[in-house]
């Protein structure tokens, strides 16, 4: 059986012989299940995000979990990768004309398309990563054959505000996002009530560049491909001698990291998946805010291969393991043991429910 540790290794080869193109096409024949045993006559499919597959944060997580799901139970696939917004439709209807019995759309852009995809198709499940469905009031709407999967990164970028402010050196850090959705500036609340946490318990005035939790007002690149526009926002935040940066923002941070990468002492903090294994930066990540993405995907394919499909949200929290920080690899002899456990102190309040941290852009 796949564990979280598993899925990794296993999506990395996975990601690593993908052919990118517009709509995948599914294969010939069912392959066979890991082992030799008989294949599962299923098909789960997979559409992107305008990130694609290789964008070493949520959709390349996607993709992993599929994939490891397809290994483990020997079952068709088909994927379909977008290049704009325009693509969205299409490629959902491309995956339910071959078939598929589970479409995952990756990301909040992809509520609409799915939305009305599941509405249109009832015999087929749906699943959306990174966001709940709405209706065209925006209030929430349940499907009975639409699963959202969705992270309460919140509380796991509260840890990694915590570890950024007791980190820099200059009494300044920062954050800015991809896009302004509920599922960036989620991360975005919970990083800044983290430095305000830091701030309170040292007596410490340490200055957050790039959001405002109150004002929800902040920094944004404006999509998930711009890499220069990363580069630039990272440089000005490093001009005002931000030494500690959060992205959230899908290869747009890979432009903040080369930015960093060329000035001395400053550190990243990735995010979705573990930055240190998955870019080119581990040197310069000081940690990353995790979501499960891959595990969330493949245990969703898993109900549908058991006949167990159920519409229920799940919801990544630091209780079921989720959502979480990375380790400090590179950095594990540079943060102090006093902060590390801080951090256990502060993961277990919030589990507890001792601390909430609260953002209105929460699942």
């Amino acid at each position: 059986m796949w564990t979280k540790r598993s899925l990794t290794a296993a999506g990395v080869a996975a990601a690593g012989a993908l052919v990118l193109s517009g709509c995948g096409q599914a294969p010939d024949e069912a392959p066979e299940a890991a082992g030799g045993e008989e294949s599962v006559d299923y098909k789960a499919c997979i559409v992107s995000d305008a990130g694609g597959w290789d964008d070493q944060s949520f959709n390349q997580s996607g993709y992993e979990g599929l994939m490891a799901a397809v290994d483990e139970f020997g079952i068709e696939h088909a994927e379909a990768q977008s290049q704009s917004d325009a693509d969205f439709g299409p490629n959902v209807d491309s995956m339910v004309q071959q078939g598929c019995n589970v479409v995952f759309g990756v990301g909040f852009l992809l509520e609409e398309a799915l939305h009305d995809a599941a509405e249109a198709n009832p015999e087929t499940d749906f699943a959306l990563i990174d966001s709940t469905f709405s209706d065209a009031d925006g209030n929430p709407a349940e499907l009975e054959n639409g699963k959202p999967l969705v992270f309460n990164t919140a509380e796991a970028a509260y840890l990694a505000g915590y570890v950024a402010a007791a980190m820099s050196e200059t009494g300044t850090v920062a954050t800015f996002g991809g896009m302004q959705i509920p599922s960036v500036t989620i991360f975005m609340d919970g990083f800044a009530d983290g430095v305000d946490r830091y701030n309170e318990d040292n007596g410490e005035d340490v200055q957050l560049l790039g959001w405002n939790k109150e004002s929800q007002q902040g920094s944004f690149s404006g999509d998930f491909d711009n890499q220069s526009q990363g580069r630039t926002i990272a440089e000005q935040f490093l001009s005002q001698d931000a030494d500690v940066i959060m992205p959230v923002a899908g290869p747009v941070g890979l432009g903040a990291a080369a930015a960093i990468d060329e000035v001395d002492d400053a550190k990243l903090i990735w995010v979705d998946s573990d930055g240190y294994e998955s870019t080119e930066h581990g040197d310069i990540i000081l940690t990353s805010v995790l979501k499960q993405i891959s595990q969330a995907v493949y245990d969703t394919v898993e109900e549908g291969v058991n006949d167990q499909f159920d519409a229920t949200p799940y919801v990544g929290t630091l209780e079921n393991e989720g959502v979480g920080l990375a380790p400090f690899h590179d950095f594990e002899d540079e943060v102090p043991q006093e902060v590390k456990d801080k951090v256990d102190e502060l993961r277990q309040e919030i589990i507890s429910g001792e601390t909430v941290v609260e953002t209105e852009n929460a699942p």
